[in-house]
């Protein structure tokens, strides 16, 4: 990929001990390449915990991966044209290897991830806190419809397609009762999508405010009993065997939320025999998981506050500030380069 130093883009550079701007040479996309103007990126988790400490990652590096867009140049046999407006997958795939032929593109054996690599390799330009980002050969992209706003859009490349994989891995939902563990961005997101799915959905988490939140998205506040299926966004072993215990005949857990290490959680497998347990764990997505999260969106626009989850947009200048100090009663901060 040749570069042309004329051409630059701003970049947000994590170096381990902050932020810094800088202007990095903008590529001409190759084969299958698309190079995209950010609009608007969203603060997930993993980027906080990444500037906490709490988990490591490429440095330096452009942090970022939720996010919208619209294509300025595009190689020949891309996915996107100029001018679409778009969001991508958080995977970077080569489509050959056996994970990959098998259905497992998340868990590619070559997998690159947008927001995590190295700024000073050879995909600089990887994040999405930057006025630009060069999606490689490999990423799955979805066109935003015109009813869908930036604010809406931008979780879905993270958190409402990570949720997406987690219904499918569920199964059938309608009549179920589901219990949602964790009220964050994914927690409320499923709970709005189990209810459109036609499930009775209970959410728990240890911030109030948060509970009263998912209120608003579908999730009534839990009371206790069995359940059929358990969505475990909290990654906290106590809530996870609460809903264990509280699976019912036939029940099905989904772990999501448990990305880093932690203590081991005790399951009776007698209990998981005689029950018919399943139990299973999604991390990442398919492409298709991507495309149904734009069109869970557009078709809920109406119907759920999407949009009030998300902060008003810094400018990239100010990124570091809500990176650092998330704001209060906001799911997502996010940021306009």
């Amino acid at each position: 990929m040749d570069t042309v130093p004329a051409r630059l883009s701003r970049a947000a550079v994590w170096s381990g001990t902050g932020i810094e701007v800088r202007e990095v040479p903008l590529p001409h996309p190759g084969p299958g390449e698309l190079v995209v103007r950010v609009r608007l990126a969203t603060v997930c988790g993993s980027d906080l915990h990444t500037v906490s400490g709490r988990r490591g990652g490429a440095c330096p590096s452009v942090l970022g991966h939720e996010a919208v867009g619209v294509v300025t140049a595009a190689g020949t046999g891309a996915p996107a044209s100029v001018g679409d407006r778009i969001i991508w997958s958080v995977t970077v795939t080569c489509g050959i290897c056996a994970r990959c032929r098998t259905g497992r593109t998340a868990k590619c054996e070559r997998v690159r991830k947008i927001g995590h690599e190295a700024f000073t390799a050879d995909w600089p330009l990887s994040g999405s806190y930057a006025e630009h980002i060069v999606l490689p050969a490999g990423t799955a992209v979805a066109r935003v419809p015109d009813g869908v706003p930036d604010a809406v859009a931008a979780p879905a490349a993270c958190a409402t397609a990570t949720v997406m994989a987690t219904l499918e891995a569920a199964g059938d939902l309608t009549g179920r009762r589901v219990l949602v563990c964790g009220a964050g961005m994914l927690g409320v997101t499923a709970a709005a999508a189990c209810v459109s799915a036609g499930a009775l959905v209970t959410v728990t988490d240890v911030d109030p405010a948060r509970l009263r939140l998912a209120e608003r998205f579908g999730g009534a506040a839990d009371s206790g009993g069995a359940v059929d299926v358990v969505l475990d966004y909290s990654g906290a072993p106590a809530a996870i065997a609460a809903g264990v215990d509280r699976l019912d005949i036939g029940g099905v857990l989904v772990l999501a939320g448990s990305v880093a290490p932690g203590p081991a959680l005790p399951l009776d497998p007698e209990r998981v025999v005689r029950h018919l347990l399943t139990v299973t764990g999604v991390h990442n997505y398919e492409p298709r998981h991507l495309d149904r999260a734009i069109a869970f969106l557009e078709r809920t626009a109406n119907r759920f506050p999407w949009a009030e989850v998300v902060a008003t947009p810094v400018d990239l200048d100010d990124l570091a500030a809500v990176l650092t100090t998330p704001a209060p009663g906001i799911l997502r901060a996010a940021v306009a380069p």
